[in-house]
């Protein structure tokens, strides 16, 4: 253990300048220059670590253009570790170093929550693209607002964006739309590694999208002093072996009432959406479908959608195609082209629907996989349609 923590502690940024066509990535923390991508997206990553034998590279994700991972770095004479990979897909991508054995994050790179800890993040830059990018134009806040579940008598956490001029505007009152990050993420992930109020912010100040609240929550319920047992599926069993509860009664109990008597929202189904990636879309599934009461704008992203049938799926709720039409304004479908199974579920839901006469929308971010490029265009086609 003396020795992971000594190899740890010297692991640190290699602080030597790259080359000039090798710019430091946008995900790093300040001043540090690696990794950094070169002008045909290839990646160099350097990290110094003179006490270790080995040292590799790890991400999440096979379509990133890494490569067959873990690869392994080269080491110089000063015990400063290089490796250029790529070139790698634009967006962004988790990474980790595999130090001797021992996983440790890049100190490098900003962190972000993925895979259920601490990671650190590349960021690459897609040509042309700015609608996830900082500008100057007005922007909202990400506010964390603590609240008490009275169905598992637990304290929760909810990321709350407020559009620009919120607190200045205190007479107007907003629609809003509750957003789900993926398996093994937490409520911060859309707005870090999705840059959801960013994506906001640009479509509001182009009068491209309505002024909106957007919560951002953490999808998974463990019962209060019991241990995290994995991502609630949607839907899932009660507490029962080793199973977490469901996330359903949270949001319907104690998430939108508490947004609701906190925020000024419009406090009706026509102004309340629900959607989410992954995870999140398949919980979306579930607690949107099952309560058109409550929602009338749904969006999936990148869903886990398996035998589709519009007759029987979600209790026949597609079954009666124009009592489906008259409540639900927007059901959207949305998957990558590179993510080949959930591009597929995705596509023959939106097919069958069609064949039904439910109205829906299917969107194709083209040449992006399982990961935040995908979703981020997701959002960016999405949000501009709600509350119209």
């Amino acid at each position: 253990m003396k020795r992971i923590w000594i190899l740890i502690a010297a692991a640190s940024a290699c602080w030597a300048q790259p080359a000039p066509d090798c710019r430091p990535a946008p995900s790093n923390v300040a001043g540090a220059p690696y990794p950094c991508i070169h002008s045909d997206q290839r990646v160099t990553f350097r990290i110094t670590a003179p006490s270790a034998r080995s040292v590799r590279l790890s991400t999440n994700n096979s379509d990133s253009g890494i490569g067959k991972v873990p690869v392994d770095l080269a080491r110089d004479s000063d015990g400063v570790w290089n490796i250029t990979v790529g070139p790698l897909v634009p967006g962004f991508h988790y990474y980790w170093y595999i130090i001797d054995g021992v996983e440790v994050p890049d100190p490098a790179s900003e962190s972000y929550f993925g895979h259920n800890k601490e990671l650190s993040g590349l960021e690459v830059p897609e040509t042309g693209a700015d609608f996830y990018d900082i500008k100057d134009v007005p922007h909202g806040d990400v506010r964390i607002h603590l609240y008490r579940s009275k169905t598992t008598g637990a304290w929760r956490r909810a990321y709350v964006y407020t559009p620009p001029g919120y607190d200045t505007r205190a007479k107007m009152r907003y629609p809003v739309l509750y957003l789900q990050h993926g398996a093994n993420e937490n409520g911060s992930s859309w707005s870090r590694q999705g840059r959801a109020n960013l994506i906001l912010d640009n479509l509001i100040a182009g009068d491209k999208a309505k002024p909106m609240i957007l919560v951002m929550e953490t999808g998974y319920v463990t019962p209060p002093l019991a241990p995290f047992s994995g991502p609630a599926a949607a839907p899932a069993a009660p507490a029962a072996g080793g199973q977490a509860p469901s996330f359903e009664p949270i949001v319907l109990s104690d998430l939108i009432p508490m947004i609701d008597s906190t925020f000024r929202t419009l406090p009706d189904r026509e102004h309340r959406a629900m959607a989410g990636l992954s995870m999140g879309g398949a919980q979306t599934l579930q607690i949107a479908l099952s309560h058109l009461d409550k929602f009338a704008w749904i969006g999936i992203f990148s869903a886990p959608i398996r035998g589709f049938d519009a007759k029987t799926a979600y209790n026949g709720v597609f079954a009666d195609s124009a009592a489906f039409n008259r409540k639900v304004h927007l059901f959207w479908i949305g998957a990558g082209t590179v993510e080949t199974a959930m591009h597929d579920g995705a596509k023959t839901m939106h097919e069958a629907l069609d064949k039904a006469g439910v109205k829906n929308i299917f969107y194709e971010s083209q040449g992006t996989a399982h990961e935040f490029q995908t979703w981020r265009r997701d959002l960016a086609d999405f949000a501009p349609r709600l509350f119209r």
